[in-house]
């Protein structure tokens, strides 16, 4: 009869399984932390520094003024309505007025005496007026003014 040997088991793992076993390091964790918040810090600074900066307000220019013009009322009424144009700093003096007596013609063409005598309609006349020169100047009239304003 033979007698043969069983190898012992040991209870230590064999130098491959502790190759291949990541062994976390008590300062890794930190780091990544550091490294975090540090990657937050920049992205953030940087969105500071490269977000869209917010348009400012148009500085007011020249103000010219134009001709005044007669415009035929409702029950055969009429309003002689002079105007002045606020410009944009940088905008051309010399621009063309017809639009604005355009504009000006198709807001109160037709109106009742008592709607444009009225102080508060005649206010928001004079707005729609202010978007109306805005979009046909395409920027460079800010503000429209009242020179005259005679009815009969």
């Amino acid at each position: 009869m033979t007698i043969t040997a069983i190898p012992q088991t040991s209870t230590t793992p064999p130098e491959d399984a502790k190759k291949n076993k990541k062994v976390a390091k008590p300062g890794r964790r930190k780091k990544m932390i550091i490294i975090l918040v540090a990657v937050l810090a920049l992205g953030g600074g940087g969105y500071w520094f490269l977000r869209p900066k917010p348009t400012s307000a148009p500085q007011p220019g020249d103000v010219v003024k134009l001709d005044p013009i007669q415009i035929n009322l409702a029950s055969s009424h009429y309003l002689r309505v002079g105007i002045a144009l606020q410009l944009v700093a940088g905008a051309d003096k010399k621009l063309d007025g017809s639009k604005a007596l355009d504009a000006t013609i198709e807001e109160f063409s037709g109106l009742a005496m008592p709607d444009v005598n009225d102080s508060a309609k005649r206010a928001t006349y004079k707005k729609q007026l202010e978007k109306q020169l805005h979009d046909r100047y395409e920027g460079e009239v800010m503000g429209v003014y009242f020179t005259e304003f005679v009815t009969q």
